[in-house]
């Protein structure tokens, strides 16, 4: 593995488990909410967000952390390995829930309730946007796939990493 996305439903435990997976590797660590989001709550252009994961891209090893659904198959084409979180929507609106009033290195920000349109996000993901990542991962065969259905599954997988 040299080049490793970590995608699936916001809350699922991306950003944790990619951090883990980065401390055991040694590979170098990007969170596309940190791209995206300015301190002041707006975000960069499009283009610029494209330009700066390009410049990922040109590196020989990483590991980017975030869904950004309008870049995800820009990310399949770049990397060798895909870590893909399925987790319940529960388990998902939870772990959104047990960051409120938590500061992340991922947003500069802290969030003290549960944005309702980022709950929406949530409860959509597994009609509006799973299908079409699993649509993309049955085109891009090539990569190596790991699928999580639970973070239990993804704790697992570091703990034989780290053997």
């Amino acid at each position: 593995m040299k080049k490793a996305i970590v995608i699936g439903c916001p809350g699922s435990g991306k950003t944790t488990f990619a951090e883990k997976l980065s401390e055991i590797t040694g590979l170098p660590l990007f969170y596309l909410d940190a791209i995206w989001h300015k301190s002041d709550r707006t975000h960069i252009s499009r283009e610029e967000f494209d330009e700066r994961l390009a410049e990922i891209n040109k590196l020989d090893e990483w590991i980017i952390d975030g869904n950004y659904s309008r870049t995800i198959e820009v990310r399949l084409q770049m990397c060798d390995t895909v870590f893909l979180f399925d987790l319940p929507t529960e388990v998902c609106i939870q772990g959104a829930i047990s960051r409120l009033g938590k500061e992340r290195y991922d947003v500069p920000w802290i969030d003290t309730e549960l944005d309702p349109k980022f709950k929406q996000e949530i409860e959509e993901f597994p009609n509006k946007t799973l299908p079409i990542i699993y649509k993309l991962l049955d085109k891009y065969k090539d990569k190596k796939i790991v699928i999580f259905k639970s973070r239990s599954q993804a704790d697992e997988y570091i703990l034989r990493r780290k053997k």
